[in-house]
């Protein structure tokens, strides 16, 4: 499913395409982990921070290195389903 905000496609972490800047449009839970979206938040994962995909891992792309602020993470692929993001255009 694919979400719209401020006429912004929105997508899942796990979707994003390496070494692109992102916004963090929301966070959220899941049914398989409960809480993610706290933990998440404790960790500075906030709507509005920027986020940037650095590498996926292989096999399966789990987990996957991002970075948020000066801060670099290793997310699982179901930690990342719960991060909504949009790409930064060049001019924000």
């Amino acid at each position: 499913m694919v979400k719209v905000v401020f006429s912004r496609i929105m997508s899942p972490l796990q979707n994003a395409r390496i070494g692109q800047s992102y916004r963090i449009a929301a966070i959220h839970h899941s049914a398989e982990m409960p809480d993610c979206e706290r933990q998440l938040k404790e960790l500075g994962f906030m709507p509005g921070e920027q986020i940037v995909l650095l590498r996926r891992t292989m096999p399966g792309s789990d987990p996957l290195v991002v970075r948020i602020g000066s801060s670099t993470f290793a997310l699982r692929a179901a930690e990342a389903a719960c991060i909504e993001v949009f790409p930064e255009s060049s001019h924000d």
